[in-house]
């Protein structure tokens, strides 16, 4: 009578999408993951682009300022796994980047007035890997956004919804775009 039961649970289990949900969740937390690893591979970039733009003497410290500081906030925020899934602090994480990523934007182009910088050998070799690192990053958020449209859909679509509530599992944010003054390229104060 258990062995039935057993069998009966099994196959109402494989019809509901439940192993479907345990698939994308865990795809859903391996592009988080990738997500992560490229923040802070740029992260980890930044203390050697500010050493090396110190360097340079009469460079503007305001901007480099806001670099130092976007970064050290970054530094303070508690990123676990459980950002992806909770809204707020989804949102709160995609600004604290995204004023590093503006930051960052801002530094590298005032550095382009400053031809002795341009010409450190260092510089360019940071240049180009955080421009190749903002890359990936766009294609690790990319990644992360099409995992997390896949689990929705197994969250939300029948039978899987019923998998879905048996774990627990719930419609997950993604990533957004800041609509404010998206018309409009950022400005910088020189």
């Amino acid at each position: 009578m258990s062995l039935g039961l057993l069998l009966l649970v099994g196959l109402h289990s494989a019809g509901c999408g439940y192993n479907e949900v345990i698939d994308q969740d865990e795809n859903v937390k391996a592009a988080w993951s990738e997500v992560q690893n490229q923040y802070k591979r740029r992260a980890d970039l930044i203390p050697n682009l500010v050493k090396v733009v110190k360097g340079a003497a009469d460079f503007e410290s305001g901007t480099l300022q806001k670099v130092v500081e976007a970064r050290a906030s970054i530094g303070k925020m508690q990123v676990d796994s459980s950002i992806i899934d909770d809204p707020q602090k989804l949102k709160a994480f995609e600004q604290a980047q995204g004023q590093l990523g503006g930051a960052l934007s801002r530094l590298l182009v005032v550095a382009e007035r400053y031809p002795e910088l341009k010409a450190n050998q260092n510089y360019r070799d940071l240049q180009a890997q955080i421009e190749g690192t903002e890359n990936r990053i766009t294609v690790a958020r990319k990644r992360y956004i099409d995992t997390v449209a896949e689990y929705n859909k197994v969250v939300l679509r029948f039978p899987s919804s019923i998998g879905a509530s048996m774990r627990g599992k719930k419609e997950r944010p993604s990533f957004s775009v800041d609509q404010s003054g998206i018309d409009q390229p950022p400005e910088l104060d020189l």
